[in-house]
């Protein structure tokens, strides 16, 4: 693959979508690479508007579900959900085991590998209680032109009792996505959306929106106007990442904070280069990430120029949450669920059995504060640096080893 310097763009600038590449299928998630994208993601001019994914309804809407009464048991937060309009799924009811098709963005990030091993625990689950078969699952490593061939070899076949969807970008793939729904089968899309109502329901946390006010607000609280902020940004064109921007870079210009920002492809490296060359040109206050991946490597750019640590938001992965204890820095993990990947299995459980389930189903999204942290180590402890503190999988069969030792059986 061509790599390319990532671009800087002002606090004003934003990004356009990118057709990602990568191909083949892998079961196994032993040496993966860093970045979602495969490697570094091509530069994007700077001067075009965030406007573009910044949506005041959603805002408004996904500010409210910060703190919205959830349904349904909080032990059990895969299956807890925003009460809102339910869809009756009886048409679907089936007898005996059903085959699911599921079409994957990528397992080649570590929030998506710790899914991803949680999803084919909870599958061992539901085949021994005889709701699903088997689950076919083809890998398209972040590239929209292979998951869209995917969905459509899928529909070709016809052997699919049901379909579960995990988009790579979300424009590209909502036609394929409509293909989908058109087969009359029960359609599953969760993590990132696409512009399309006609799945049987959409599964996914409160959003990007949420995280980006949970993060700036934390910085902004934490720092002082005029401070200086660097955002470190993995890819653009994914409408969760966009939107974690487009939420904190509001609110960084309203509070008069001094924010610039980087696509780093999750390269330590790069991410590195960024923070010592902004270093080296003055004052760097705090550091904010649309994912945390990477955030160790933020963290040693400071240690390495010998200045005091940002204030930072990184995220529930291992690592940042070890290296966020081990410097004291004031730091918050803001969280995208990754319990979520249990709840599209469940959901067709609830579907085969005819019974109603959310329209859009909402999930909890709660960031790790420093009050909480140190129960989150403990929880986790025995788990690699990739692993995701509120992944959920506790009560699945394979806990701990198959988390420890990152191997899909």
């Amino acid at each position: 693959m061509r790599r390319s310097i990532p671009t800087k763009v002002t606090v004003v600038a934003a990004t356009a979508l990118l057709a990602l590449t990568a191909c083949t299928t892998d079961s196994s998630i032993e040496n993966p690479p860093s970045a979602d994208a495969g490697g570094e993601p091509a530069a994007t001019p700077a001067g075009e508007s965030s406007d573009e994914w910044f949506v005041q309804e959603e805002y408004d809407e996904q500010f409210e579900q910060r703190s919205a009464t959830f349904e349904g048991d909080a032990e059990t937060p895969w299956l807890q959900y925003i009460d809102g309009e339910m869809v009756e799924t009886a048409e679907y009811t089936a007898d005996g085991p059903q085959k699911v098709c599921f079409s994957n963005a990528s397992i080649n990030n570590p929030w998506r590998q710790t899914g991803w091993i949680t999803m084919n625990e909870q599958l061992k689950v539901l085949q021994e209680s005889g709701v699903i078969s088997e689950m076919e699952t083809r890998d398209a490593q972040a590239d929209d032109n292979t998951q869209i061939a995917d969905l459509d070899y899928f529909i070709a076949e016809g052997n699919c009792d049901a379909f579960v969807i995990s988009p790579n970008s979300t424009a590209a793939l909502t036609p394929a996505v409509e293909r989908a729904c058109e087969t009359g089968k029960p359609v599953v899309v969760f993590d990132r959306g696409v512009d399309t109502d006609c799945a049987t329901t959409f599964i996914h946390p409160i959003g990007g929106f949420a995280w980006g006010i949970d993060s700036a607000n934390f910085l902004v609280e934490n720092l002082e106007e005029g401070n200086k902020v660097v955002a470190l940004r993995i890819l653009p064109g994914v409408d969760v990442l966009e939107q974690r921007w487009a939420a904190a870079e509001k609110i960084f210009e309203e509070n008069g904070i001094e924010a610039v920002d980087y696509f780093t492809g999750a390269d330590p490296t790069e991410i590195k280069k960024i923070i010592s060359d902004e270093l080296a040109t003055g004052d760097v206050h705090g550091v904010w990430m649309d994912a945390g991946d990477g955030a160790v490597a933020a963290i040693e750019a400071f240690e390495d120029a010998g200045v005091d640590y940002p204030v930072m938001t990184g995220e529930d992965e291992m690592s940042f949450l070890r290296k966020w204890e081990e410097t004291g820095l004031n730091g918050l993990a803001p969280v995208y669920s990754n319990f979520q990947w249990r709840t599209p299995l469940l959901a067709l459980e609830k579907i085969f059995a005819g019974e109603e389930i959310p329209a859009e189903w909402v999930l909890p999204q709660e960031p790790i504060t420093e009050d909480q942290r140190a129960d989150f180590l403990a929880a986790n402890e025995g788990m690699p640096d990739g692993h995701y503190a509120k992944f959920g999988g506790e009560d699945l069969p394979g806990y701990p080893e198959v988390w420890q030792e990152r191997i899909i059986p």
